[in-house]
């Protein structure tokens, strides 16, 4: 009887990938959803922000408190990485610890019931995944590490400086991958548009866009996490000629305010940040993502309002807030002048009325329109809807399509319709299903 396998996979889709290796690593082993009888229980942490350190903690003590005897729990990733001292010493429910760098090392991390720590994170290679949650798309790791000096992110500390998959590297992976009947992409990194920096080259995405579009099979891809100070005019304009990636434009800003811009350690002010903004806006069907951080210390009232009206102003089709973070190792950790939570909540909800609108403006564009969508299952809201996503969006992070009507039959998970939306109710537009795309 074969062993089985529970695994929890926490924080971003970067740690997805690297919980797929770990997969792919132990297929000789069951997947279970019942913690009670699972012989290995994974979890993948995520150590980046306050919230996700608790989140993996409690997960941890809530599986531990289920567990059979004898089985083995192991903590991975970012938080066992980060504090892998203090957590080894305290953490005593877990009987093995690894971090960062050895994903494609479990089989024989729990072999030998031994805890492990590399000196470097780990980057796939040619190791073969095991993809969850789709039979059709895919996350695709671009790098590892970070050159970024952000006050407020901890990463570099314990992920180090920034790591670039060749180019060949990765198309074999999405080459193995289409031949599974994978077709849509999204690549991810700390810092995408600094990819193949370390060796040399300023615009490795482009190199590498134009290696994705060479591949017999890609139907859609979409590129994740560019930063003002490493996007160029001309990555812009290679994503916006593209045949096979979207005009999806995914830059997390953080702040609009020079001053805090300059604290943030962003690289790039406020006129850069705004140009860079324009070109992609001025694309043609082009969306655009960012992410803010709100109640970074030293950010003044009238930098919060500098944040506001530029979010008024400026039409992005979905926005991240998130409230700042107080991470040990950071240089933001260090200063003085930090904004009380009390008025980090107060910030939070103002800007969160200002995102609702902006989102609700970005949807309304396609209320009328015929657009492509892939088919990914029924519902949550209700067993009598379907839910597809635009082809275009990031999945799980820019909405849902529900769909209540179909001319026609047998539709399929994972194929691309074309889909007439036809309302708009609440924060989901609903459509109805015209033919295959």
């Amino acid at each position: 009887m074969k062993k089985k396998l529970f695994v929890v996979s926490l924080g971003c889709t970067k740690n997805l990938v690297d919980t797929e290796v770990m997969l792919g690593k132990l297929k000789d082993y069951e997947i279970s959803q019942n913690i009670k009888e699972a012989d290995v229980i994974i979890v993948n942490s995520c150590g980046f922000i306050e919230a996700a350190k608790e989140e993996s903690l409690q997960t941890v003590f809530e599986l531990h408190s289920q567990r059979k005897k004898d089985s083995i729990l192991v903590m991975a990733g970012c938080l066992s990485e980060r504090y892998k001292e203090e957590l080894k010493k305290e953490l005593t429910e877990v009987d093995i610890f690894t971090g960062v760098g050895d994903y494609d090392k479990i089989d024989k991390l729990l072999e030998e019931k031994r805890d492990y720590f590399s000196s470097t994170p780990y980057l796939i290679k040619n190791e073969d995944r095991v993809v969850t949650g789709s039979n059709y798309h895919a996350y695709i790791k671009l790098s590892e590490g970070c050159n970024q000096t952000c006050s407020f992110c901890a990463i570099p500390s314990f992920k180090g400086k920034l790591q670039s998959r060749p180019v060949e590297s990765i198309v074999t992976e999405i080459q193995r991958l289409v031949e599974k009947g994978f077709y849509d992409f999204t690549f991810v990194s700390q810092d995408s548009s600094s990819y193949l920096r370390d060796f040399g080259q300023k615009d490795g995405l482009i190199k590498l866009i134009e290696e994705v579009e060479k591949v017999e099979g890609v139907k859609s891809a979409r590129i994740l996490y560019l930063y003002p100070s490493t996007t160029s005019t001309e990555l812009i304009e290679k994503i916006a000629d593209s045949p096979i990636f979207h005009k999806y434009f995914e830059m997390p800003i953080q702040h609009i305010s020079s001053k805090m811009l300059k604290i943030m350690k962003r690289g790039a002010g406020t006129d850069r940040t705004k140009e860079l903004l324009e070109k992609m806006r001025n694309v043609n069907e082009s969306f655009l993502r960012t992410s803010i951080i709100v109640g970074h210390p030293q950010e003044s009232e009238k930098d919060f309002k500098e944040l506001c009206d530029f979010l008024e102003k400026f039409d992005f089709d979905r926005v991240n807030l998130f409230a700042y973070s107080d991470e040990e190792g950071t240089f933001a950790h260090q200063m003085k002048n930090k904004v009380p939570q009390e008025t980090i909540d107060e910030r939070l909800k103002i800007l969160d009325e200002i995102v609702k609108e902006k989102t609700l403006k970005s949807l309304k564009k396609d209320l009328g329109k015929v657009i492509e969508a892939v088919l990914e299952g029924e519902s949550e809201e209700s067993e009598l809807l379907l839910s597809a996503r635009k082809i275009m969006w990031a999945p799980e992070v820019d909405g849902e399509i529900l769909v209540n009507e179909s001319k026609t039959q047998n539709l399929e998970t994972g194929k691309i319709y074309k889909i007439e939306i036809t309302e708009l109710v609440d924060d989901k537009l609903l459509g109805k299903v015209i033919k295959e795309a």
